[in-house]
């Protein structure tokens, strides 16, 4: 059961990396092509939203293919689009060939999730769905420092040929080592909207958005929060984020552990953390050792909700679990984008940095309140099953 695990993993460090690095080639990208930096800031907004918008469109087109065929599919848009990337004469090319890299990221974990928690006992299917998550997580502790330091020092198309080469590994170990016998998902797509449009799957979705937006309103400027407030060199923030990544590194594991145990009371004791933790380093963030320890923290608390997140999708939509857990994707980039406007907000209005910290403590919470909710509307169903 680990090759098939590994391999969704490694997919997963390809799209994790391509996703990411192109914040670190920004300033190389928009020399080229003759751009602002606002405008080359628009390739990462791009990506994500090509991620929101291809969840439902893809989910559409591979509903009724072959789980494998599916993600060996996926893996070969992938594949070309990050080769696009590479050859993009110039800005406008790149930007399309980046919405068509991100056409496969959300069908792709979101398959792959389904296909994961499929693989081992129905007890563990967090800590599986965590397995092939954590290859997005060492994406964002090894892929995107290398990747980076590959385009500084061969230009920026090498990082994408590079990707394109770990999309090349992955898919051969995708077609060797998947099982070939992973269903089609049964029904129809009309009756697996439907099912999405159940009050706990959109409570589930809306979890997964406000984890992204608690966490995204603050990372997205902790470069300016660490160099600002904390006095951080700029080696010494690379630093810092290598320890945030081996924090959700640890989380990723963490969260799936958890959910296994029990999920909803996990979830919300998480949020609960994270609230506490963000709450935390609005004062940390002021001395150097305390703000370290603080940020890997706040990284194993933070992604731990991931695996659990995703799995509480899986349980609410039955009937649909493609589509809810490829939608779930779109979510948490949703996410992203809200998390960054958030707090692009507060920054405008000339607030503290630190402020950021509260304004995610606050979005925990309303997540909090969020699962709570859920929860006590589960209790009718439990106690039905119960006495059946």
């Amino acid at each position: 059961m680990n090759l098939p695990l590994l391999a969704l993993a490694a997919a997963a460090f390809g799209i994790g990396t391509t996703e990411f690095v192109i914040m670190g080639l920004l300033p190389d990208v928009a020399r080229d092509f003759g751009v602002t930096a606002p405008v080359a800031g628009m390739l990462v907004s791009g990506y994500a939203f090509g991620v929101t918008i291809g969840a439902p469109i893809l989910a559409i087109l591979t509903a009724k293919w072959h789980r494998k065929r599916a993600l060996v599919s996926l893996m070969g848009l992938f594949i070309l689009g990050n080769a696009l990337c590479a050859i993009a004469p110039n800005y406008e090319f790149l930007m399309v060939a980046r919405v068509v890299t991100a056409f496969c990221h959300a069908a792709f974990f979101g398959i792959g999730a389904v296909v994961a928690a499929g693989l081992v006992p129905h007890e563990k299917r967090a800590q599986a769905v965590s397995l092939v998550f954590t290859g997005l997580t060492v994406a964002n502790i090894l892929g995107v420092p290398l990747g980076t330091a590959l385009g500084h020092a061969a230009g920026w198309r090498s990082t994408f040929w590079a990707v394109t080469g770990i999309g090349l590994v992955a898919i051969t170990a995708l077609w060797r080592w998947l099982p070939s016998a992973l269903p089609a998902q049964e029904g129809s797509i009309l009756r697996e909207f439907r099912a999405i449009a159940r009050f706990q799957v959109q409570c589930a979705l809306l979890i997964s958005t406000l984890a992204s937006v608690s966490m995204f309103s603050v990372l997205t400027y902790i470069a300016y929060l660490l160099r600002d407030v904390t006095g951080f060199s700029p080696d010494q923030i690379s630093w810092a984020l290598m320890l945030f990544g081996g924090g959700i590194t640890v989380g990723g594991l963490l969260g799936g552990r958890l959910a296994d145990w029990r999920l909803m009371p996990a979830m919300a004791g998480l949020f609960a953390c994270i609230a506490l933790v963000q709450l935390t380093f609005s004062w940390t963030a002021q001395f150097a050792l305390p703000a370290m320890v603080t940020l890997f923290v706040w990284g194993i608390v933070s992604f731990a909700i991931g695996p659990a997140a995703q799995v509480r999708v899986l349980d609410t939509a039955t009937g649909a679990p493609n589509l809810a857990s490829t939608l779930n994707q779109g979510a948490f980039n949703l996410g992203n984008a809200g998390g960054a406007w958030l707090g692009g907000l507060l920054i405008a209005a000339d607030r503290p940095l630190t402020d950021l910290c509260w304004l995610g403590a606050g979005v925990a919470m309303l997540a909090l309140g969020v699962v709570l909710v859920s929860a006590q509307m589960d209790k009718p169903r439990r106690l039905a099953a119960k006495v059946a």
